[in-house]
């Protein structure tokens, strides 16, 4: 779908390579831009694993790019990169503010070499105002953004997911923003500045939420209520609860009294009338029925009625759900002797997954192919390894 688009990728960390990663699934040319040393990813492995030496921080958000390894401040090595922007459609970047300036990478200078180009800049708080220059990361973005405050109980406990989703939602903006983009550069020959920011990627994942309390003016006491209760702005039933062998969750879909009469408790029937104002007290009562209950008398109280419920799985069970596994969401591929494995691009093109057509393993593995495309000769590719301005990839980025 995007074959025709070359992409520059300045990045690291997670929101930029994995909105680089979407583009790259979607068939974009993307050539990710290391440093000598490697991209950050390389060397940070969540939960410090890593295959063969490559990080699962880095194949996660990597998949289907090239890697050029270039010193970016020698002079040789911006000559690199100031070839490569001539046939490039996107440079999309996350550095820190003004370090790609500083570099003689800007939007004004590359524009000044590539006047249709889209600039795609991914930040933390965005590239002007008091937080600029703050350091702007996932979990920081879900407190300052209220993300926190509403998941858990501000008095006791806000929380956050087991992961870092704001990142995640960034990436999938600024890629969705570049495609907007790009289809604009086809139509009218006119590049784009596009900014994306963690913060308004927070502040979009709560905009039900958000447009619920400010219209209907609010106040923060509304945010108080049952443990079990996983939204504050939704009724009762709407959370997790303790089973006796299991969690579980009860959503809000079908009618009311035909799931207080399948529980078959008194209160609840009593309590349906009014599932905003009565939400706690209904809560209570339920989780209180349920402790005693198995998962299996749940699904033959409920599932008559079409009533909404599910268990609560932990990794070893999702990895052999027959419905995950029948869409096709874990790929697996060979690094070196070992196996490492990663979820597939989560959307479906005529049916199709995304293939997994290259890992960039080795820092700098596509140095040379890169450079000859871009019409470096072999000879002028081989001065530019002796000067140290590229590494060609014939070394691992150390663990």
């Amino acid at each position: 779908m995007l074959r025709k688009m070359k992409v520059l990728g300045f990045t690291h960390f997670v929101q930029g390579p994995a909105a680089a990663q979407y583009l790259a699934d979607m068939g974009a040319d993307v050539v990710k831009i290391e440093p000598l040393n490697g991209a950050f990813e390389r060397g940070y492995g969540a939960d410090s694993v890593f295959v063969d030496g490559l990080s699962a921080s880095f194949f996660s958000v990597n998949r289907n790019k090239k890697s050029i390894s270039v010193d970016l401040k020698s002079a040789r090595g911006k000559e690199v990169i100031h070839s490569l922007l001539k046939d490039a459609d996107v440079v999309l970047e996350n550095y820190r503010g003004g370090v790609l300036d500083r570099l003689g990478f800007g939007y004004e200078a590359v524009k000044a070499i590539k006047p249709d180009i889209i600039y795609a800049s991914a930040s933390g708080w965005g590239s002007s105002g008091p937080m600029a220059e703050a350091p702007g990361q996932d979990l920081l973005v879900q407190a300052r953004c209220g993300l926190a405050s509403i998941t858990g109980d501000l008095e006791t406990s806000p929380t956050v997911p087991g992961v870092p989703i704001v990142d995640q939602h960034g990436a999938s903006l600024m890629a969705m923003a570049i495609c907007a983009a790009y289809i604009k550069k086809l139509t009218t020959g006119e590049g784009t500045r596009i900014e994306s920011n963690l913060l308004n990627a927070g502040l979009d994942l709560q905009c039900e939420s958000m447009a619920a309390y400010y219209s209907g003016k609010r106040t923060a006491d509304r945010f108080r209520r049952d443990p079990r209760l996983a939204s504050w702005f939704l009724p009762a039933p709407y959370g997790i609860f303790k089973l006796a062998d299991c969690h579980a969750v009860i959503s809000l879909g079908g009618d009311i009294d035909k799931f207080a009469g399948a529980i078959g408790h008194r209160d609840l029937i009593a309590l349906a009338g009014d599932r905003m104002g009565n939400r706690d007290a209904f809560m209570k009562v339920l989780g209180e029925e349920l402790a005693g209950w198995s998962f299996d008398r749940l699904h033959e109280a409920l599932a008559p009625h079409g009533l909404w419920y599910e268990r609560v799985q932990d990794y070893d069970t999702i990895r052999q759900d027959p419905q995950v596994l029948h869409n096709r969401c874990f790929q697996e591929f060979k690094v070196g002797s070992e196996t490492a494995t990663v979820l597939a691009h989560p959307v479906r093109y005529d049916g199709d997954v995304p293939p997994l057509r290259r890992m960039p393993q080795e820092l700098g593995a596509d140095t040379r192919e890169v450079l000859t495309d871009a019409g470096w000769s072999a000879d002028a590719i081989e001065a530019l390894v002796r000067e140290g301005a590229v590494n060609p990839g014939t070394k691992r980025q150390a663990a």
